[in-house]
């Protein structure tokens, strides 16, 4: 069982950063791919970053975000920049074992969400 909690939710304005992190507990953080989703109000769950030796995005954010993951402290985190409206939703920390179930469908464990809204 992996338990995940974020932290780093918040309000800004279009053009600012944000930093998103997850810290997990339970079984072993090294041997998981961890990722981001988000979900926007209407909108189905998406794909954000995921990583497990390297980074991986959405193209939607692609050169604007930057997902990262410390082993020791076990924690993987979302640097924002460029913030822009359309990145306004909920944000979800996500675990598996897995690359292949990085998926909104499949994922193993989700942490509880952390709003992150942007003002344009």
């Amino acid at each position: 069982q992996v338990q995940l909690v974020e932290f780093g939710g918040g309000s800004v304005q279009a053009g600012d950063s944000l930093r998103l992190s997850c810290a997990a507990s339970g079984r072993s953080f090294s041997g998981y791919v961890m990722g981001w989703f988000r979900q926007a109000p209407g909108k189905e769950r998406e794909f954000v970053a995921a990583i497990r030796w390297s980074g991986y995005y959405a193209d939607s954010v692609k050169g604007r975000f930057t997902i990262s993951r410390d082993n020791a402290e076990n924690t993987v985190y979302l640097q924002m920049n460029s913030l822009k409206a359309e990145d306004t939703a909920v944000y979800y920390c996500a675990a598996d074992s897995s690359v292949a179930r990085m998926t909104p469908g499949s994922v193993e464990y989700w942490g509880q969400g952390t709003q992150v809204t942007v003002s344009s």
